[in-house]
């Protein structure tokens, strides 16, 4: 451990000599050292292999470089003391050590340092802190970064001090270094890219198929084209596949955990241990084929609705886990059926049925949970009735409603239709365009789908009612004869109203897939990342708004490209247990054409969905049209918060529009954002310019809102609302029973296990809660917003207070929650399952609690 010292003493030669203290923890495995790692690093101290440090002065130059620029002077090299030593602890924590500096005044401000690491393994350096140095107090550098031998750089690492500096106003000695960094994180975009390797570099989504395994296993590549736009993931540079030269060769499954992400963007250890005892390792395991085997012949249903509880109460035996046994491998089995030795699945019991076993089932709970639930953000006011389509009618014929006026207007309080209308009372969750063109390509595998409208009007106490689900399926004869329609209303009573709970189960199972696909996967993970790209190759980690975003973009590829490798490839989790099957993620491309990056700020989102209007004597200028939206309430909350933050700390830096315009890093990361990361999309007209203050506050604002509370608002409540999975099925595998058949006649006699039958099957539900349960824990070093992991992250003292008012602003949030949640005239924010809505609650405690926003899309 770290022994103080004095910490600047006098040396013979008038040189005095500063400690620092260096905090970095060694390589693990899982918590649990790397004992050989550990035994031949000591070897490698033995035999003079040490780790060295040398300051670089900000003021006092000593060499040109290669480009004739001047550098920094170079103080001598630093040895890092007492490796062999210091105990280090068992489990992956921080490790301080001493380092001693010559200094005198020729190094002056030190503004960064170099570190050789001569070990046989990497190490993660977290901070370099030098104590009195004369005139300067205490110098701060935030590393967060892996350092590997120095074998495999062509440079030596280098880290600045805490300071921010636009480009232009960059001491000069250390501009060469600035720009010198940035060159190497751009890499040469050439070869496969190694675990050390620092390259941030753009990919298509060209390694989700896997032809050389077979055919049935090709996907096609998104982004690139016309056809199939995407943003673009991280680089990796695996050779191409044998059968097809676009397509990307995969890494085996089980070497997921060794797939290609910047180092730096790896989950540590602690993040790593926790994901990994959640189950993804062992869902990573299993062979897709085999997979595919079990879920091709359904071999066990859910018999009764008290046998879906079993699975939370207590735990049952299935014999499906024994023949599973023989086709996938145990470690799979374990996050299944989180066996007790007796192969007994037991899962958390899930929010929506921990009050009520039933109340799911309302048709008010149905309607609450598209404003409060896990995708609220896909229902929209209804400005037209009846409502119509925006499909080609040369390719898809008449797609408008069939939704007439007498299935509705008996059931609007006396309202006319056109009144209804006129004062905002109408809504529609309209899965209808979005899906059609692939009902019929959907409907030739075992699951069976309509394309959905469901029609809702707003009741004098807040709440939501149904009242019409039109259920849609392509005309037999050709796309080009438009839909073949049935409209359902609400019943309460015999086999009317079980066929109502079928409709309302084809509009959750929709909602599900597009939740997922697009809400979820599209809009945040997928789209956050080519910022994360961009930032590190043209932001310095020296620049203000690298350090506004930086702490926004934590874990993201990582997560991104483990699910590339098990959850979105062809035959993965995804395709197992979401309805579109392997033609999820092309569905995902398709809807990638409508997105908009200014429509992502929630403010424009509410406006363009008719859910708010512009109101001058409304706080922030906005009014609700629902009041009591609990998302667009809480998350108007938090996207103010967020905006107020990023303006006090953007105006510190950039004065004027002129300074905006003249940033050089600034403008080459916009263009490389618009024209690579979404580069299927540079010609739009609608991406902000990037000339003005407003431009780059927005942006930023909007950015920190995707990969912080819009994620959090769409993923933290999986698990919440479905785990239960017959509150939100992810798959229909029959289609609506018609009078005079014997499915009919079953539906009269038995309409729960007809319902059970509909929707997704037994294995498909645990492996999907299996996978949920995961994606809606939060591990324990999650950072939440307007937290930081690290309190002199910046030098500035003025952002520094501004954060901390943001901090506070959030707390403030936090409170409000909880004052509206336990307000009884707000019935959405409740609800009949008695669900607190709490997905944007600030901050939280680690597990499963329904609750938090992290800073970054992590998980």
């Amino acid at each position: 451990m770290f022994h103080k010292t004095e910490d600047a003493a006098m040396m013979e030669d008038g040189k005095k000599m500063i400690t620092g203290r260096v905090v970095l923890q060694k390589k693990n495995v899982l918590d649990f050292n790397d004992l050989g790692a550990s035994v031949l690093d000591r070897l490698h101290e033995v035999f003079g292999g040490n780790i060295s440090f040398q300051l670089i002065s900000a003021i006092h130059p000593e060499h040109e470089s290669s480009e004739g620029r001047l550098k920094g002077k170079l103080g001598n090299p630093a040895i890092l003391e007492d490796w062999i030593t210091t105990i280090t602890p068992l489990t992956a924590e921080d490790t301080e050590y001493e380092v001693s500096f010559e200094w005198d005044d020729k190094i002056g401000v030190p503004g960064a340092f170099l570190v050789k690491n001569r070990h046989h393994s990497e190490f993660y350096l977290k901070t370099l802190t030098l104590h009195d140095v004369p005139g300067h107090g205490h110098v701060h550098f935030i590393c967060n970064s892996w350092v590997y031998p120095s074998k495999h750089y062509l440079k030596d690492r280098i880290f600045f001090s805490n300071k921010a500096y636009l480009p232009g106003e960059t001491p000069e000695l250390l501009g060469a270094y600035r720009e010198e960094e940035l060159v190497i994180l751009r890499g040469n975009r050439s070869g496969e890219l190694k675990e050390w390797d620092r390259v941030y570099d753009y990919a298509f989504y060209n390694d989700l198929g896997d032809p050389d395994h077979d055919m049935d296993d090709a996907r096609p590549v998104l982004g690139g084209s016309n056809q199939y736009p995407y943003p673009r993931r991280g680089r990796t540079g695996r050779p191409a596949t044998e059968s097809d030269s676009e397509t990307e060769s995969r890494i085996p499954l089980i070497n997921s955990l060794s797939i290609y992400v910047p180092a730096d963007e790896r989950f540590r250890h602690v993040k790593l241990s926790d994901f990994l005892g959640f189950g993804l390792k062992s869902t990573g395991q299993f062979l897709v084929s085999e997979l595919e085997a079990l879920i091709d012949s359904t071999p066990n249903e859910f018999d009764s609705f008290e046998d879906v509880l079993k699975v939370y109460e207590g735990g049952i035996k299935l014999p499906v886990l024994e023949k599973a046994r023989k086709k996938i491998h145990v470690e799979l089995l374990r996050i299944i059926s989180q066996t007790d030795g007796e192969g007994l699945l037991k899962f958390p019991m899930p929010q929506a049925i921990k009050g009520d076993k039933s109340a799911w089932r309302t048709d008010e709970e149905f309607a609450r949970e598209m404003l409060a639930g896990v995708n609220p953000v896909s229902i929209r006011l209804l400005k037209e009735f009846p409502p119509t389509s925006k499909l080609d009618f040369k390719v898809y014929g008449n797609q408008n409603s069939s939704i007439k006026r007498y299935h509705i207007e008996s059931k609007l309080d006396g309202l006319e239709i056109e009144e209804a209308i006129k004062t905002n009372k109408l809504y529609i969750l309209d899965h209808h365009d979005s899906l059609m063109p692939y009902v019929r390509r959907i409907n030739a595998t075992s699951n069976k789908i309509y394309a959905t409208r469901t029609l809702l009007f707003l009741q004098k106490d807040g709440t939501l009612k149904p009242l019409a689900i039109e259920l849609s399926l392509p005309h037999e004869g050709g796309d080009d004869l438009g839909a073949i329609s049935k409209v359902y209303t609400p019943s309460e009573h015999g086999v009317e109203s079980s066929i109502w709970q079928l409709a309302k189960a084809y509009v959750a199972v929709n909602d599900s897939g597009v939740h997922q696909l697009i809400s979820h996967w599209l809009n945040t993970h997928c789209a956050i990342e080519p910022f994360v790209i961009a930032t590190n190759r043209q932001l310095s980690v020296l620049h203000p708004i690298h350090k506004l975003l930086q702490p926004h973009f934590k874990d993201t590829m990582n997560i991104n490209a483990f699910a590339r490798q098990i959850l979105i490839n062809g035959g993965g989790l995804l395709e197992a247990t979401v309805f579109p099957g392997r033609y999820a993620m092309e569905m995902s491309s398709v809807l990638y054409k409508d997105w908009v990056f200014p429509d992502q700020a929630l403010p424009v989102d509410l406006v363009k969905r008719g859910m708010a209007i512009e109101d001058s004597n409304s706080p922030h200028g906005l009014r609700l049209l629902i009041e009591d939206y609990p998302y667009g309430v809480d998350g108007l909350e938090i996207w103010f918060a967020i905006k107020t933050w990023v303006e006090d700390y953007c105006s510190f830096y950039y004065k004027n529009d002129d300074m905006v315009q003249n940033d050089t890093e600034l403008q080459s990361w916009w263009k490389e954002l618009r024209e690579e990361g979404h580069g299927d999309k540079k010609h739009e007209t609608w991406w902000p310019k990037m000339k003005t203050c407003d431009d780059l506050r927005d942006t930023c604002t909007t950015i920190i809102w995707i990969a912080s509370a819009l994620h959090a608002a769409v993923n933290f409540g999986q698990y919440p609302y479905a785990g239960y999975l017959p509150n939100r099925p992810t798959i229909s595998r029959r289609l609506m029973p018609e009078p005079d058949t014997p499915e009919y006649d079953e539906l009269i006699e038995d309409p729960d296990n007809v319902f059970l039958k509909t929707v997704t099957a037994q294995l498909q539900s645990l492996i999907g809660i299996a996978l949920i349960e995961i994606l809606s824990s939060h591990p324990a070093e999650e950072v939440y917003l307007g937290q930081s992991g690290c309190p002199n992250w910046t030098m500035d003292s003025e952002p520094l207070k501004a954060f901390k008012k943001f901090g506070m602003k959030l707390r403030e949030i936090e409170g409000r929650i909880v004052e509206r949640n336990n307000d009884g005239s707000l019935k959405n924010r409740v609800g009949p399952v008695q669900v607190p809505y709490t997905l944007l609650y600030p901050s939280s405690k680690e597990g499963l609690t329904g609750m938090g926003i992290p800073n970054s899309v992590s998980i």
